[in-house]
Parts: C-alpha cells; structure tokens; sequence
C-alpha cells in the first residue's frame, strides 16, 4: 500500500472507536429518556459500558493478533462491532442498550490494539512517532464532525438511526481493510497463543519501567478526556444551553487536538518525542492550573468564551502528549508488539475510563469537578513521567528517539 492509504486505512479502523462515542453524544438525553433513566448522571454509563467493553478485550487481542497475524482478529472484531451497533438500535431497555455498549466496545478494541501493532510492525522510532501522529490527525477529524453528524440523524429522524450509521461505517472500513490491507506480521515472527507466552509477554511489558510508566501517565491523562467526554452534554447543554450549538463547540475542541496532532508529525522527526510531549505536559500543567484558579476567583459558571479557550488551549497540549507517549511506551517493546499493545492499551482504556467516571459521575451542575480532575491527573502524569525517566526530563535517549 501507498504510505497514504496505509494511514489514512489506520485511521479509519481507529476512527471507529471515536465514532462509537462521540456521534452519538447529543443523543444522550434523548437516550435516556426513551429508556427510561431518570438520574442525568445515569446516561454517562452509556459511554462508559463502552470504554470498560474496549479495554478489557484489549488483553486478547493483541496475543491473538500475535498468533494469528493481524487480519483475521482484525475482521472478527468488525464484525463484532457491527453486529452490537445494529442490536443497540432495536434495545427495548437501558440494561439491554449497555450490554451491546459493552459488545461494541469489545469489538472495537480489535481496531485499537492491531492498528497500533500494524503500524509498530512498519515503521519504528520517530518515523512511527510521524505515522502516529498523522493517524491521530486523521483520527480527531472524527470527533469534529460526528457529534454534528448524530444532530443532522436526529434532524431526519431518531437517534435508533445513530447506531445504523455506525455499523455502516464499520463495514465500509472492513471491506477497505480486508481488500487492500496486506498481512505486516511474517509467520516466522509469530508468537504461540497459550498460557505461558501471554504471561511472557505481559511480564516483559510489566516490567520494563519506560514501557509501564509511560502508559500509567498516559492512562491519568486520558482520564481527562474520558472524564470531559462523560460529561460534554451535560456542561455544553445544561451549564451553558447550547442546544443545537453542542456539535460545534465540541469540534472547535476537537479542531485543536487535530491541529496539535499534525504539528507534532511535522516536529517529532527534528526534534523528538521526549521534547514535544515533556514540553506539552508542563503546559498542560500550567493551562489546566490557571483554568482552576479562574473557576474559583471569576464568575460563576465561567464565561463560555473564557471556558472554550481554556479548554481549547489545554487539548491542544493534549494532542501532542497522546501519540508521543504512546510511542514512548511502544518503542522498547517491537519483540512483542501485539501483546504490548494490548496490555498498553488495556491499562490506559480501562483505567482511563474509571478515572473518567469518576469525573463525571462527579457533575455537580458546575465544570468544577471536571477541571480539577483535569489539574489532578496531570500532576500524577508528571510524576510518573519522572520516574520513567529517572527525573530527568528532555532528554533523548538514542538520536531515533
């Protein structure tokens, strides 16, 4: 494949997660109410029964995919993912809508884990780091237009209509995939899939500190994310009363994090992973401090202009820290790329999204809770950042990297 179709088929098969969340975000309410939940807070589960279902299948995946090669894994999990997005079309209640959440999110996990294997078993270093971040580029396109997306549905018809378009664009990636995309993983490289070489595996990731510590920081700073993402409706449309407004004020977000995302492809091979993303995270830091200060010394609730430019300002430190820890954490683990990746990404999902929920299970009809939850997982992020690297930070450890 063409460098450019290769990216832009992984950010597809990746844009599937996002598109599982974020297009359905102005529907929450509505969701609710035809279900019958009756506790706003309630309606959160919805995304989280998803990112739990993600993480967790995420340990199969990659000793599957280290098995079997990527393809296969790869179209079951598809497959998975449309036959869940098709069945929380028709849920009769709210128990049913977050088991097929859960499914859903099982099946997508197979896109997380092997797509950031495929492009490990091409590219390595800062050109993986390059590749990562126009993928992510391309990945937060996504959130820019699919909340716009689920109102346009909504405007035609209801929000069953959501989880159609859904499995429609998961097929559509599926048939491009299994078309086009050639098995990376040579057979001689291939791993047994049985007990003792999962534990291996799991083991050489556990215990390997720039691998673990940076996917502990990168699961604190995604508990950010997953935290304002439980809670976007609420404080866009009951806080600010947005309304129809909501899609546009989550893309004007996503806008930074995508800009951010391709700046970092463009900077990373002259300047390094360690660099960029240590750089983003003091600002991070520093942003997410003075929007605190702001929420407690202004007025109450804050200016929109005031929040979006805050929170604008502090996603786009946020784009560059996502793909480069990521990278990070991936680099030192090439031998076992699948299995790496999956217990990366179980980790950073799964606690990401419990740190999320609590977040946004702590909506208290003011963005308080969420910026402070901001501050907070970026200072533990930074610590853990220290001890990976024994508290020096900014500094490149080989010219690849």
């Amino acid at each position: 494949m063409h460098r450019f179709e290769f990216i832009a088929l992984m950010a597809g098969m990746m844009s599937l997660t996002a598109l599982a969340i974020d297009s359905m975000l102005p529907a929450l309410d509505r969701i609710g109410d035809s279900l019958g939940v009756t506790n706003a807070n309630h309606r959160q589960y919805i995304v989280s029964a998803f990112l739990l279902g993600f993480g967790v299948a995420q340990l199969i995946y990659g000793p599957l995919s280290d098995w079997l090669g990527r393809r296969k894994p790869v179209i079951f999990g598809i497959s998975i993912y449309v036959f869940a997005a098709l069945a929380a079309m028709v849920a009769p209640n709210f128990e049913t809508m977050l088991a097929m959440r859960a499914l859903q999110g099982l099946g997508a996990a197979a896109l997380r884990v092997i797509t950031v294997s495929i492009v490990r078993d091409v590219y390595g270093g800062r050109r993986m780091a390059e590749a990562m971040s126009l993928i992510m580029m391309v990945f937060m396109i996504v959130p820019v237009i699919a909340p716009g997306t689920g109102q346009i549905i909504m405007l035609f018809g209801n929000w069953h209509w959501i989880f159609a378009f859904m499995a429609t664009g998961a097929a559509v990636v599926g048939v491009w995939m299994y078309v086009r995309l050639p098995e990376t993983l040579p057979v001689e490289q291939r791993r047994p899939f049985n007990p003792k070489t999962i534990a291996a595996g799991f083991r050489i990731v556990l215990t390997n500190r720039l691998a673990l510590c940076y996917t502990l920081a990168t699961t604190f700073i995604f508990g950010a994310l997953f935290g304002f993402i439980n809670s976007a409706q609420q404080i866009y449309i009951d806080i600010y009363e947005l309304g129809d407004w909501f899609a546009a004020a989550f893309a004007a977000v996503a806008i930074f994090m995508a800009a951010a995302s391709f700046i970092n492809s463009r900077l990373v091979g002259r300047f390094g992973m360690r660099k960029l993303s240590h750089g983003s995270l003091l600002g991070f830091i520093a942003i997410n401090l003075v929007w605190l200060i702001a929420h407690f010394v202004g007025p109450q609730p804050m200016p929109f202009l005031m929040f979006l430019t805050l929170f604008a300002l502090s996603m786009f430190q946020f784009g560059w820290i996502g793909a480069n820890f990521n990278s990070l954490a991936m680099e030192p683990l090439g031998h076992v790329a699948g299995t790496a990746s999956s217990v990366l990404g179980f980790m950073s999902t799964v606690g990401g999204a419990l740190i999320g929920a609590i977040i946004g299970q702590s909506f208290n009809g003011t963005s308080v809770p969420m910026v402070a939850g901001f501050f907070v997982v970026s200072i533990i992020g930074l610590v853990f950042v220290l001890i990976a690297e024994r508290g020096k930070l900014f500094q490149p450890h080989n010219p690849a990297v």
